[in-house]
């Protein structure tokens, strides 16, 4: 605009006007040289969770984003020009990846009993219909607050597995990339697909049940149904499929869409708990399993021989829903006298009825038994030996007062090594082995050169106690710190 003014200018010389155009080219020319910001970080431990290896002292070197060079800070060495952060005696990991999640659901409060006793699939269904009712907007909002909480927590990295509308998961991904909202790298899935009759919701009012579902769902109806299924989810630049399988859905149909979703570079994530939906899945080709939970001896050989993956959910394990349950009644107590405009006598009383629940030995029915903790000990010990190859997912959409969002899924990862696992088998569920599910093995997952540069932290050894993965204290993504409460020696 510059140039084109002073060429309109008529006073102003052809020689002038050729110097400033010189002056800008060569300009622009060095910026384009100008080489990418560099940033060293060190730290007194570096896990490397393929080989299980520690190296200690560690030095990263990052440039532009991804990981330069990584080894002994002697080797590595910092340019003059490089941003130096030193983290201590601190523990770096690769980013954390939370390999199934639901960002846009509205965090779901357990209901009371009462009510959970009154519908069928009652502690889920009434939240789902919730969400596919507010304002796409409102839900996209929700999303990036999550994203944001998960990715101070240490995710860097999640595939969203729905329900998030029909463009809501793909909108915050591109939002997130642009660098308009924070949040950690998003695999989205659109809308996902499933066979009418799924648990998920039933029984709505005829005129209004096809405009609420289409919403959330893809019908899959035959197997022509099942590739335009996946074509029209492609249509919103979705990166994986997501497919609910129960009995009614057959290996045809499935098939379908995993061929079809193949022909398009996309893998297949399906859902399946029993014993039937689980043996569609592996006939079908899908590329991973997620819960699983009734799965045989013999259906992992399969899965190990067709080189697919299991995707720990361990959500409902131990007692993660009676501590949501108390919470959430103790948060409601808490909130009561001030809705109701009680006196100080009242707001005792309910003060009162904190102290008795929280003393309590509440129980609610969705938590996990004993026998329930024993048969998913059993299910992580026999994949563990199966040789089937896993990852590991918080699935969580659930509220639990006085954490965050990203607190809360953390959390669940713990609970493996409590079910069995070895604490560095459990880093690999959510680091390299879930960026091989996710087909990003060669982008994330590890701290190796030519990588992104994600990075989280912890003070301690996480191998030694895994419930340092619950304390992250240094988050980077692409190079940019997200979170540093480690303060000690940084420099520029």
């Amino acid at each position: 605009m510059i140039l084109m003014h002073l060429i309109r200018n008529e006073h102003m010389n052809v020689g002038r006007i050729f110097l400033f155009a010189v002056t800008i080219f060569a300009a622009t020319q060095l910026a384009a040289r100008s080489p990418p910001p560099r940033t060293l970080v060190k730290a007194g431990r570096l896990l490397d969770p393929r080989a299980g290896n520690v190296l200690s002292p560690a030095a990263v070197l990052i440039e532009g984003g991804k990981i330069k060079a990584v080894g002994p800070p002697e080797q590595v060495g910092a340019p003059s020009d490089a941003k130096v952060i030193d983290l201590g005696k601190a523990t770096l990991l690769p980013g954390l990846i939370d390999s199934h999640t639901h960002l846009l659901m509205d965090d779901i409060v357990a209901p009371h009993e009462a009510e959970r006793a009154r519908h069928l699939n009652g502690g889920y269904a009434p939240a789902q219909l919730l969400a596919i009712v507010e304002s796409p907007s409102k839900r996209v909002l929700i999303g990036a607050q999550a994203a944001r909480e998960d990715l101070e927590s240490g995710f860097t990295t999640v595939r969203n597995l729905g329900p998030s509308g029909i463009d809501g998961a793909t909108e915050l991904r591109d939002a997130i990339n642009a660098g308009r909202v924070p949040g950690p790298r998003i695999l989205a899935c659109g809308r996902k697909l499933e066979t009418r009759g799924e648990t998920y919701v039933q029984n709505l009012n005829p005129a209004l049940a096809d405009a609420i579902l289409q919403q959330e769902f893809l019908f899959i109806d035959g197997a022509d149904s099942a590739r335009e299924a996946v074509r029209q989810n492609v249509f919103h630049n979705v990166d994986v499929i997501k497919v609910t399988a129960e009995e009614n859905l057959t290996v045809p149909e499935l098939a379908a869409a995993v061929g079809e979703a193949h022909r398009n570079h996309l893998k297949v994530a399906v859902h399946a708990v029993d014993k039937i939906s689980i043996q569609t899945a592996i006939d079908a080709g899908a590329d991973s399993i997620e819960h699983g939970n009734d799965i045989t001896d013999e259906q992992l050989k399969q899965m190990r021989d067709k080189g697919m993956f299991f995707d720990f959910t361990p959500t409902s394990y131990g007692d993660f829903f009676t501590r949501v349950f108390e919470a959430t009644i103790v948060e409601d107590l808490t909130l009561r006298p001030e809705r109701r405009g009680a006196d100080e006598a009242h707001r005792q009383r309910y003060n009162d009825l904190i102290q008795q629940i929280r003393n309590s030995w509440l129980k609610s029915p969705d938590e996990f038994d004993e026998q329930d903790n024993q048969r998913y000990n059993s299910l992580v010990q026999r994949i563990l030996k199966s040789g089937v190859k896993f990852a590991a997912g918080s699935d969580m959409d659930w509220h639990y007062p006085g954490k965050t969002r990203g607190q809360t899924s953390v959390g669940r990862f713990p609970t493996l090594h409590e079910a069995g696992m070895p604490s560095l088998d459990v880093i690999r569920a959510i680091t390299t082995n879930a960026a091989e599910m996710l087909g990003w093995q060669d982008r994330v997952g590890a701290i190796e050169p030519g990588k992104f540069a994600d990075l989280v932290a912890v003070a301690g050894d996480p191998i030694a106690d895994i419930t340092e993965l619950e304390r992250v204290r240094f988050v980077m993504k692409d190079g940019k710190v997200f979170r540093n409460d480690i303060q000690e020696n940084q420099s520029k």
